[in-house]
């Protein structure tokens, strides 16, 4: 289909513009006009969506000259011209540097629609090309960044991938140690901002009384110490991205000041009344229960429904227990080539150990335990400090014990029974038999 592709045409004789216009229109075809090539230069780049067609002889620029601008620009945007009898032999040589083709006055309304609608077409499957390779690499490029196979990481960079691109603000959810500034830079990378700054922010490592400086900024003067103008993160992130981390810290009178800058696009530095227009995208991360917060005083719900229009959870690692070796040598590889020491073998017991554990700190965790391992201090640090040792155990105990972190982890979360069969898809009459066979009573 060519029907959200657009034909311009770059025609100054008023007359025969319109007639090529409404020739295409009347086919539904979507075209405008442009009176000469410096005005058409305007509206036309690398992926335009849609052709040219142009006279060649234009005031100013010819269409020569513009199909070989264009053609510099983008080769494959097809550029039809319009030629007299006497310039058949310029539009051949122009044929040769590149254009589509070209029509010949006077001509019917019939030729230049079928020329315009192959060369739609063509310019359809050239950019539908482009796009599947964007999405190939960026596909790619989350595969190198956010390993793991399982559906949980199949899901985390979906969303990436139908979220990079929009301008809707973000809040990602997950416990420590899940990687959520990874994620908050992987949509930062894969977005059109990804030219502008990603300035990240620790909303719990800033003391209050500098929280108002360092995200709006200040004038000089605005306060004692404050000798010169300083330009605050989101002013800074302008044209990018400003990623706020643990958000949940932030005190309430900066929470209320956000919500007006989300709400305005704009802000004013203290110490100043000037409002000043930004344009960055917010992406926000934590670890806590945000809605909960807000009924206990402790969030404004306000601001976490702005920010929770797009929501972005990331499973904690024990959720993704298929992932960990795969993780755990890429980690491994990269601990070795930073302190300059083989990679170690890991034994089977090993990795056995290490999907087994439940790794109260996530990735985090594990890449800390990976550095342990290849500097060889990993032995007195669990998982390996607890007494499975390095013997392989039993296929039926590993799945064993597998299970019974998985079902005592969903019992944490769930809490009743009920819930917690309906979370895991079995029978309350088969988990209440395992959390007796498991001795999970008292967890």
């Amino acid at each position: 289909m060519t029907d959200d592709l657009k034909i311009l045409i770059i025609e100054d004789d008023p007359d025969v513009a319109l007639g090529c216009e409404q020739a295409l229109q009347l086919e539904g075809l979507a075209a405008e006009c442009a009176g000469s090539a410096e005005l058409a230069r305007r509206r036309l780049s690398a992926d335009f969506a849609g052709i040219v067609i142009s006279d060649i002889r234009l005031p100013g620029q010819d269409g020569m000259s513009l199909q070989r601008e264009l053609h510099a620009i983008d080769p494959e945007l097809p550029v039809v011209l319009i030629t007299g009898h006497g310039d058949v032999s310029m539009a051949v040589q122009a044929m040769k540097d590149g254009a589509y083709d070209f029509l010949q006055k006077p001509f019917a309304p019939e030729q230049l629609v079928d020329i315009a609608r192959r060369a739609l077409e063509k310019r359809r499957l050239v950019l539908e090309v482009r796009q599947l390779r964007r999405q190939l690499d960026q596909r790619d490029l989350l595969d190198a960044r956010l390993i793991g196979n399982s559906a949980g990481m199949a899901r985390v960079r979906g969303l990436i991938g139908a979220l990079a691109s929009s301008a809707a603000d973000v809040l990602i959810h997950g416990e420590t140690g899940t990687g959520k500034e990874l994620v908050a830079r992987c949509l930062h990378d894969a977005s059109p901002r990804a030219r502008g700054n990603f300035v990240a922010i620790n909303c719990g490592g800033l003391p209050e009384t500098l929280f108002e400086s360092e995200i709006f900024g200040h004038e000089a003067g605005a306060y004692t110490g404050a000798g010169k103008r300083r330009i605050g993160k989101i002013e800074y992130a302008s044209g990018g991205t400003l990623f706020l981390d643990e958000i949940e810290t932030m005190p309430v009178p900066m929470q209320i000041k956000l919500l007006r800058v989300l709400q305005e696009r704009t802000l004013e530095r203290l110490g100043s009344n000037t409002p000043i227009p930004i344009d960055c995208r917010i992406i926000a991360a934590t670890k806590e229960d945000l809605p909960v917060l807000s009924e206990q005083g402790k969030f404004r719900a306000d601001l976490y429904y702005r920010l929770s229009v797009a929501t972005l959870p990331l499973p904690p690692l024990r959720e993704r227990r298929e992932d960990i070796p795969l993780l755990f040598e890429h980690f491994l590889l990269q601990a070795a080539a930073r302190h300059e020491r083989p990679v170690p073998p890991i034994s089977a017991g090993r990795t056995q150990q290490l999907v087994g554990y439940h790794w109260p700190g996530n990735v985090r965790e594990l890449r800390n335990v990976a550095d342990r391992c290849v500097l060889g201090i990993e032995a007195g640090s669990p998982p390996f400090g607890q007494p499975a040792g390095d013997a392989p155990r039993p296929l039926a105990e590993t799945v064993e014990a597998f299970e019974r972190a998985l079902i005592a982890d969903a019992l944490r979360r769930h809490g009743s029974l009920a819930r917690t069969a309906e979370a895991l898809a079995i029978a309350k009459t088969t988990l209440h038999d395992k959390i007796r066979k498991y001795g999970l009573q008292g967890d």
